[in-house]
């Protein structure tokens, strides 16, 4: 008699096998897809610059140019029916229209850095927007503001304030190939988040195309959808086209260091002092810790803590400020750099990068996790982390601790979706990488996180662990691709991200898709679905 294991292998083997009527009609179906994305494109021209199939020679460069996680580039990860690189917004409808007619599911990509591969990967028949020549950026020195196509990158936007202004710039991250698209819709810190808080905080008006194929600006759109885009998550409500951003002001000179301790040189005991300070220093100051392993001279496993600053002032004034609040760190005259704010991007980066989609410090398979502190950590508890830390490959984890306060304390957890506001001393975003292949070597790595998130349990907020949508993680819990998904399962990720403004991007939900159209595994559901 077979066991009931047996017969969920058996049914497991048939689900793969495509019979050749079956093959056909798949087959056709797509055929079909692709036909009605020529016909609404009406131009054969347009056709070949627009619509990549699996049988042209650039689709698998276009698809892997943008996927920045190699986890999901290997010849196993389900294959879009077809790439769609939009020209012009005409083109974003064609997708669309046609996409919904055949029922296939439309991802929407910018810079590739969705960390599960959610914006290029799908396991029901799928279909790719690249908006990687939607990267118009037009800059308003006067008004102190730019319109952004979200296929641009953030080092194109630094790029361009640069050229246009010394005394503007846009809090957001520092990793110039990351998408505008993406890292503004679902928050986006970067190191001016304690003067002026996150990307989505300065956003002024967007151009969203609804699930009808309606271009919708901010009074178009409405309060509530305009909310829901700044912080909820653009790809759960429509396809972002473009942003209106309000730059801010940065003085002409801007103080950099950067300073590397290891745990022999007391790092445990600077990073207890850290947080601290950096959460109560001057709004001006932000100092970041990146954590790392590396090699002793002796050749030695140990763990590397990289202190980054960057002030809004001139190198006397953070001086005196570092030598009062943080003499431990040691900071002198010498460590530290005076520069313009757009040399702060390159200070972490190379010059070329800002320009340079392909530039990528990740050709390799990763996994991220993220917590929010929200009381002090002793000296143990961090020194247990880095203990942790030795366990893993000698380059394989890092984190980062970003400290909150200044504006962060100020702005309500309910003016944007993005909730985690007063009462955060630090954040913690955490990630491992590796070059091996295999799910051997997978299973390995992630292993290793989900054991340092574990660790970190008691430490880090609770009732919700509260987590940062941008740094997505499936581990957290996921929607049903087929059939519904209760609100209680997609709260089970959802209120760790948005906590209470998780029901009210529901309701917005409900009323802009109440059919789901725009659905991945952690995007938000319709408040109709069953409780």
């Amino acid at each position: 008699m077979k066991s009931p294991m047996c017969f969920v292998v058996v049914a497991f083997i048939f689900s793969l096998i495509c019979f050749p009527a079956a093959c056909s009609s798949i087959h056709a179906h797509h055929q079909d897809f692709v036909h009605c994305l020529s016909r609404k494109l009406r131009n054969n021209n347009a056709t070949s610059q627009v619509v990549y199939t699996p049988n042209s020679p650039s689709f698998l460069p276009i698809l892997n140019l943008s996927a920045q996680n190699s986890r999901f580039t290997g010849p196993g990860t389900p294959k879009p029916v077809v790439i769609i690189t939009p020209l012009r917004e005409s083109h974003v409808r064609a997708a669309l229209i046609c996409s919904r007619k055949y029922n296939i599911q439309l991802r929407t990509r910018s810079g590739g850095h969705d960390y599960e591969g959610l914006s290029f990967v799908s396991t029901l028949p799928f279909a790719i927007l690249d908006l990687i020549k939607f990267r118009s950026i037009k800059v308003n020195v006067g008004e102190k503001s730019a319109w952004v196509q979200t296929g641009a990158t953030l080092g194109e936007l630094y790029y361009t304030i640069g050229n246009k202004s010394d005394t503007l710039a846009f809090p957001a991250g520092i990793c110039p190939t990351v998408g505008t698209g993406g890292h503004i819709s679902g928050g986006g810190y970067g190191m001016l988040l304690r003067k002026y808080g996150l990307a989505a905080d300065h956003v002024i008006d967007a151009r969203i195309m609804d699930v009808n194929g309606r271009i919708l600006d901010r009074k178009s759109m409405g309060e509530d959808l305009f909310w829901a885009i700044r912080g909820g998550g653009g790809a759960s409500f429509g396809i972002i086209l473009a942003w209106k951003l309000e730059l801010v002001p940065v003085p002409e000179t801007v103080t950099v260091f950067n300073i590397s301790k290891t745990l022999e040189q007391n790092l445990t005991n600077l990073l207890y002092k850290w947080q601290f300070f950096a959460n109560k220093a001057d709004r001006n100051l932000y100092l970041r810790v990146v954590l790392q392993n590396t090699n002793t001279t002796n050749g030695e496993r140990t763990v590397e803590g990289l202190f980054n600053a960057q002030y809004l002032g001139r190198s006397e004034a953070l001086l005196a400020m570092m030598q009062k609040g943080f003499p431990e760190l040691g900071v002198t005259k010498s460590d530290l750099t005076e520069m313009s704010w757009i040399n702060t991007v390159t200070y972490h980066y190379p010059v070329d990068s800002l320009l340079n989609r392909s530039f990528n410090l990740k050709q390799r398979s990763f996994k991220i996790k993220s917590d929010y502190a929200k009381r002090p950590f002793t000296p143990q508890i961090f020194q247990g982390m880095l203990e942790l830390f030795k366990e893993e490959d000698i380059n394989g984890p890092n984190m980062q601790l970003v400290p909150y306060g200044g504006i962060m304390d100020e702005i309500s957890p309910s003016e944007t979706p993005y909730p985690h506001r007063a009462g955060n001393l630090f954040f913690l975003g955490y990630a491992t990488g590796w070059d091996e292949v295999g799910q051997v070597a997978a299973q390995k790595h992630l292993s290793w996180i989900r054991k340092l998130y574990d660790y970190l349990t008691p430490y880090v907020s609770n009732n919700p662990r509260e987590s940062y949508s941008n740094y997505r993680d499936l581990d957290l819990g996921q929607n049903n691709l087929v059939g519904t998904t209760s609100l209680a399962q997609a709260s089970s990720w959802g209120y760790k991200y948005f906590m209470n403004n998780f029901y009210r991007l529901a309701k917005v939900k409900a009323l802009v898709d109440p059919d789901n159209f725009f659905r991945s595994e952690q995007s938000i559901i319709p408040l109709s679905y069953p409780l």
